[in-house]
């Protein structure tokens, strides 16, 4: 079992505000803009502007002046946070698969779908780009299986299997208004190559705090979902920047001109931070790759000094 896992499973993260039982009921979310400010409410007391940090980030980005970024991260215990753009909107990509895994497991809270019902990889749901399912026509999965392979391997033709089967984008989009992620959307399934899915790196971290401060899903659900975020094959992206003996539950995201990554970090000292970046590029410059890695790395040392 991962540190982050088993950080998660002992039920730590809550006492930082509220020392609930694991057996502790889910709370429901009513909608709010998606501001900073918004973050105090029910999720995370907003604290401090980490000014010095973002000075240390602005200067980074200044160095890679063909790249367009947008940042938000916060600390779970102290509420302190930077934001560089965090409410801008960018394409998805990939990332997109991190607010359908929680309309997912809120959907297994409601009865609505069992982990173990056979899910089948059909015509209508393949889809080119990452993942393997596009060869498995006829593939018979668990739903739990589907969705894990939509996060750990980013596989497109699970994300499209995972939206069909909670009723299509339409029903996503409403429980993404009704969590307050009012720039979070999904207009066409995967691949979305032409980014026409939307999100924001404030958006992303408000989906990170619902399920790290046990909103919306149940205490089982909150530990399959981090389960399956742990276990993001990428390692390129926020992961690269981390020291060692950290850990990161966390869903990427790359169609060539944007690439994204957000998700619950894991100090050394069990300390917690949530963390959102996207950054548009000429296409597939792998400068994005070493700018997220350092703006990672900058909020990683700042935040283990804390």
């Amino acid at each position: 079992m991962s540190k982050l896992r088993a950080y998660f499973l002992a039920g730590c993260l809550l006492t930082i505000v509220n020392p609930l039982t694991l057996a502790a009921p889910v709370e429901r979310i009513t909608p709010a803009k998606t501001t900073a400010t918004t973050l105090s409410v029910g999720t995370i007391p907003l604290g401090n502007e980490l000014t010095s940090l973002k000075a240390q980030m602005e200067m980074t980005i200044a160095n890679y002046p063909a790249l367009d970024p947008g940042i938000f991260a916060i600390d779970v215990e102290t509420g302190d946070y930077v934001d560089i753009g965090g409410d801008r909107i960018f394409s998805a990509a990939s990332t997109i698969k991190l607010p359908i895994l929680l309309a997912f497991f809120e959907a297994v809270d409601a009865g609505q779908i069992d982990l173990n019902e056979m899910l089948v990889v059909e015509r209508s749901t393949i889809a080119s780009g990452s993942g393997n399912l596009k060869y498995s026509r006829g593939k018979e999965l668990t739903a739990l299986q589907t969705a894990t392979q939509m996060i750990v391997i980013s596989d497109n033709t699970a994300t499209n299997m995972i939206i069909d089967r909670l009723g299509g984008k339409e029903f996503i989009n409403s429980r993404f208004r009704a969590w307050g992620l009012q720039n979070t959307y999904i207009q066409n399934k995967l691949g979305d190559f032409k980014g026409t899915n939307k999100t924001t790196p404030m958006d992303l971290v408000r989906v990170a705090a619902l399920i790290a401060k046990r909103k919306v899903i149940s205490e089982s659900s909150r530990v399959e979902a981090l389960n399956i975020l742990n276990a993001t094959e990428n390692r390129k992206l926020l992961a690269a920047g981390l020291g060692e003996g950290s850990h990161i539950a966390h869903k990427t995201g790359d169609i060539g001109f944007v690439i994204g990554d957000a998700g619950i970090v894991e100090k050394p000292n069990g300390k917690l931070y949530l963390i959102g970046v996207f950054v548009v590029r000429p296409y597939n410059d792998l400068d994005a790759r070493y700018l997220i890695q350092e703006l990672s790395r900058s909020t990683y040392n700042y935040l283990w000094e804390r």
